[in-house]
């Protein structure tokens, strides 16, 4: 049986291959819709960068919408450095034929809740969460619906990649994280901590390369623009492959390990905001609220990967 999904995005390199993994596999994921959010850079160009993906993918009935242009209490922070001035640097994408649905990504993220049957759709949120937080706000009939929010996010043994102590997604948009974290709704964290060991190996990127099709390109493209950023920083063979998780989470959870634990937000610290505080070991007694990804099968995760992307265009 297929799974019902939305995506949740600020496509962002490694937010792009999480599109084109989960549209290059039909059989397994039913993609009702993707919605942009400001993050990785500005909502305007993140929205245009999801219409450039579903083109490239050769998915032009994917709905895409465009939500939130800002955190709910915060100035919005971008990461440029990282994926470039479009946020999707390194492949010559044509200017997308396809447009926006005029609703609200929050409104559709609503009323597909709504519509669908309860316990039917899955949220896969790739970038900061305040399109999901502030569904849940508006409408918080739709908890209950939600199956399970499979999310790229947060961090604890590997601490954080924009401040000390905290993971970008969650750092952006700390109140919207809180919010979702304190839903109740079965969540699947995808960490820096599983993230980091998804390294793109110049052995991989090459294996996908070698694919030839346009799509692939163009994720080769996209890897060898990032990568340089990481990198330098981490000093590793390969750069970490972040929001793919999510989606070879849902296409083949057996590929990581990991802890039903309990996992709150730090929204007040001036230093460590954003912080994912993670009771790995279960010494406070909180409710356990996400199972959280300690470990994966890169190797495994890129031959999924390289064989999905091969079936595009």
């Amino acid at each position: 049986m297929k799974t019902k999904i939305i995506i949740d995005t600020d496509p962002g390199q490694d937010d792009a291959v999480a599109i084109l993994l989960a549209l290059a596999s039909p059989q397994e994921l039913d993609v009702l819709g993707i919605v942009a959010v400001a993050g990785n850079v500005g909502l305007a160009q993140n929205a245009r960068n999801a219409l450039k993906i579903v083109e490239l993918a050769g998915r032009p009935e994917i709905p895409v919408y465009a939500g939130c242009e800002r955190p709910i209490k915060r100035r919005l922070v971008t990461a440029e450095h990282v994926h470039g001035e479009t946020g999707l640097n390194g492949p010559e994408l044509p200017e997308p034929k396809l447009t926006l649905k005029p609703q609200h990504g929050v409104d559709y993220i609503i009323e597909t809740l709504l519509k669908e049957p309860a316990g039917s759709v899955t949220l896969c949120t790739l970038g900061p969460l305040t399109n999901i937080a502030m569904a849940m706000i508006k409408t918080p009939g739709i908890i209950r619906r939600i199956r399970k929010i499979v999310m790229m996010g947060g961090a604890y043994f590997e601490v954080g990649n924009i401040t000390p102590t905290a993971e970008f997604n969650i750092y952006v948009d700390p109140e919207a994280a809180d919010v979702v974290m304190r839903s109740g709704v079965d969540i699947v964290m995808a960490p820096l901590d599983v993230t980091h060991q998804i390294q793109s190996t110049r052995e991989r990127i090459a294996a996908i390369k070698a694919n030839g099709n346009a799509a692939s390109t163009a994720v080769t493209q996209m890897l060898e623009f990032s990568e340089r950023f990481d990198l330098g920083k981490y000093g590793w063979p390969g750069a970490p492959l972040h929001d793919p998780c999510v989606i070879a989470y849902l296409l083949k959870p057996d590929l990581f390990e990991g802890r039903h634990v309990n996992v709150s937000i730090e929204t007040g610290s001036e230093l460590t905001i954003g912080m994912t505080v993670v009771d790995y070991w279960g010494v406070t007694g909180k409710v356990k609220n996400c199972t959280y990804l300690r470990s994966a099968d890169a190797a495994g995760f890129y031959k999924l990967l390289t064989e999905r992307l091969k079936r595009l265009p």
